[in-house]
This record gives C-alpha cells, sequence and structure tokens, in this order.
C-alpha cells in the first residue's frame, strides 16, 4: 500500500499541473479552475486504514452498509447480485437509490431503497421483477429508470422509482445485450451501450413527445454509429431496419457501424456523452453538438494505469467523472482530463466488481455495490453508502 500512496502523489504532483493543457476539454468544466481541481484532488493523496466495512477513505469520508443481499428490508428481501444504479429526489425532502438484480433465467429485476430527508433508510420495495440479468441502466430527466438486460435480444424496462407504477417494456430501444443508456435532455436523444466484444454504439430518437416534451419511447426509430476511424472523430449515425432483431442480430445489421469492445456504463453531461469500454479499458466522449467522438483515457497509454476494470460511469456536481472498476483494484476513480485519481477502494472483495455508483440529489453522499461481496458469490451482494466532501 505504500506503492499505491506513492504513485498517487505522484500522480498529484506531475498530473495535476499537466492539467491545464485540459482547461479547454470537456472533462473540466468552466465553473472548475485548474486551482480549485488541483486543491480537491489534494484531499485524496492519502486514505485512511480500511474502516470497519473494509473501505479506504479519504480523511473526513465515512461509510456505511444500507443494505445487503437476503437482508429482509420492511417487506422486500434485498435482491442479489447488485448492479447499476440511480437516485431520485422525493417531495418530502429525501431520495430513493434503485438498483438492478443482474441474475438469470427471469430472476433478475430491479429494487428500491428509500431515504428521508436525514438519509433514514424508510422503505424498500421491488420496481422490476422477472426479467434476466438486468445489468446497468440510466436515470430519466422526467424521474424514471430505465433498467438494461444483458442478454441476447435483452430488452429496457422504464420502472418507476416509486414502485407505484408497473414497469413497462419499451421495444423500440432495440432487442440486443443492452449495459447502459444516457438521456440528452436538450436534443432529446437516448445514447445506448452493448456489451459484446464486437458491439456497437446507439442513439434512439423519438418521432412524438408528451405534454411535458419528454420523448416518446415507443415511437421512434434506433440508429447505430459509424467513426472515422476506431480511435474516434466525425460520428455517422445509421437507422436499423429492424432494431427487434427478428432475423439479424442488431449489431450485424449496417455493415459500416464501428465497433466498441465490451460497451459499459454511459452518462450524459453538459452536452457531452461519455461511455465506457470494458475490453479495451478505454473512456470516451462525445461532443453532441459537434457529433465528434475521442478518446479521454486508455490505459495502454500508461505502464502502470491507475484505472483498471472501467464500468459504470457517474458524475460529480463539478463535472468530474467517476469511474467503478469491475475487478481492477476495486476503486472508483476520479477521472478529470487524463488524470485518474483513485477516490476510495473495496478492501477483502477480491471476487466482486463495484457498480452502481450514484450521488444523493444534494451530492453529500455516494451510493455503490459490491455486487458478489467478500464471497464471490451474487447472493452476497453489499450497498454502500459514503459521506463526506465530494
Amino acid at each position: 500500500m505504500q506503492t499505491m500512496n506513492k504513485q498517487r502523489r505522484t500522480l498529484l504532483r506531475c498530473g495535476v499541473a499537466g492539467l491545464g493543457v485540459f482547461l479547454g476539454n470537456t472533462l473540466l468544466p468552466p465553473s472548475l479552475s485548474l486551482a480549485a481541481l488541483s486543491t480537491r484532488l489534494s484531499l485524496f493523496t492519502e486514505w485512511l486504514p480500511p474502516d470497519q466495512n473494509g473501505i479506504r477513505l479519504p480523511t473526513g469520508f465515512t461509510s456505511r452498509i444500507v443494505a445487503q443481499s437476503g437482508d429482509k428490508l420492511f417487506n422486500y428481501s434485498w435482491h442479489a447480485a447488485p448492479d447499476g444504479g440511480a437516485t431520485f429526489a422525493t417531495p418530502d425532502g429525501g431520495w430513493i437509490y434503485v438498483s438492478n438484480s443482474e441474475l438469470s433465467n427471469r430472476k433478475g429485476g430491479a429494487g428500491a431503497l428509500r431515504f428521508d430527508a436525514r438519509g433514514v433508510l424508510i422503505d424498500a420495495y421491488p420496481i422490476l421483477h422477472g426479467t434476466s440479468r438486468n445489468c446497468a441502466g440510466g436515470h430519466t430527466p422526467w424521474q424514471t429508470w430505465l433498467s438494461c438486460e444483458e442478454v441476447d435480444q435483452g430488452l429496457v424496462w422504464e420502472c418507476d422509482p416509486f414502485g407505484t407504477k408497473a414497469a413497462q417494456v419499451r421495444k423500440s430501444l432495440g432487442a440486443f445485450k443492452h449495459e447502459a443508456v444516457a438521456v440528452d435532455p436538450r436534443q432529446k436523444h437516448l445514447y445506448l451501450t452493448e456489451d459484446e466484444p464486437d458491439g456497437c454504439w446507439y442513439r434512439y430518437t423519438a418521432r412524438s413527445f408528451d405534454a411535458d416534451g419528454n420523448p416518446d419511447l415507443d415511437d421512434g426509430f434506433l440508429e447505430v454509429a459509424e467513426t472515422e476511424h476506431t480511435q474516434g472523430g466525425a460520428v455517422v449515425w445509421h437507422i436499423l431496419p429492424d432494431p427487434s432483431a427478428a432475423k439479424i442480430p442488431v449489431r450485424k445489421q449496417i455493415a459500416r457501424s464501428s465497433r466498441f469492445n465490451g460497451g459499459e456504463g454511459i452518462w450524459y453531461h453538459q452536452g457531452i456523452v461519455y461511455f465506457a469500454t470494458k475490453g479495451d479499458n478505454r473512456v470516451w466522449s462525445y461532443n453532441t453538438y459537434r457529433q465528434q467522438l475521442s478518446v479521454v483515457y486508455d490505459a495502454s497509454r500508461y505502464a502502470v494505469p491507475v484505472l483498471t476494470g472501467v464500468d459504470n460511469i457517474t458524475v460529480n456536481a463539478d463535472g468530474e467523472l467517476l469511474i467503478a472498476e469491475d475487478g481492477g483494484d476495486m476503486q472508483i476513480v476520479v477521472l478529470a482530463g487524463e488524470q485518474a485519481l483513485p477516490l476510495l477502494q473495496v478492501t477483502g472483495h477480491d471476487r466482486s466488481e463495484i457498480t452502481g455508483p450514484a450521488f444523493s440529489p444534494d451530492g453529500s453522499r455516494l451510493y455503490f455495490s459490491s455486487q458478489r461481496g467478500k464471497t464471490g458469490r451474487d447472493s452476497d451482494g453489499v450497498v454502500f453508502e459514503i459521506s463526506g466532501s465530494f
């Protein structure tokens, strides 16, 4: 661990000074100056020893376990294999954390944890059941959760975080091995990743909208991306002839479509869509206005990369990316420009992966899961809450 801390200090000393070249990059929002970023990242140069929950955190941060697979929480037995997640504000000043269950054979689905304004858990309940390998997904601006099935011809299900409305399948979003979804609220597009070694990257466009201007997820068309070259560049979108994949897999319908090695988490922030590909350990950035794609992080560029096993993505209030590792060093890593610095590490969970990072609406708490806990079994998932000055 001394080696890790030395590496972290080296990154801060050498990396932050180099961040000046990224001040015009989309990864550094205008509100976050280089000096402010340097100060913020300096908080993460040293970890405390593992706490009672096995989490290594910076000074001033604390952790607690809010759910474990099999726990009876109110009338809901918390699900196994917790995966992608998101938070939603509630009218009483509290919030809801939703979490997928990545179980096969129609044993998957999604559940929700509801907290009051003080952060006290006050309810837990299912919002989707009877589906398969619900991996990641995405939140929508109209306060629903899109849960993705990571199976051949898997579908996307729109769920009510409050648990009052039945989940609805959205077939127009395609039938393929879905990973995650991000919604562009300005241009009304949905972007979708595919977890295949030769997977594609997709965009959904609605033909009609509801009274609030939200896109109709049953009336639209699905497109697939073609880039200038494998490292990125201008993107051309091609309409898919059969998103239902009745005869031909969706990713094989357009010969010119570009390949992405294992699409993972995806997130929209201020006109930019970020997504990760686990097969080559890259994080991509797509400018929705210029329709240009670029690689903002590539582990192969580093002799000893800090970030590997790139998976779920979230963004904090300052526009910094937080990347969860599937394996790797079981860390959540802050990514600003090409500089990666670990925020926290889960110890003793070597056969698991970090899933579902999401901030509470006020940004003071971070939720995530260790999908298979200490044992490496789906039945031993753990949901953590981290509090601190993010």
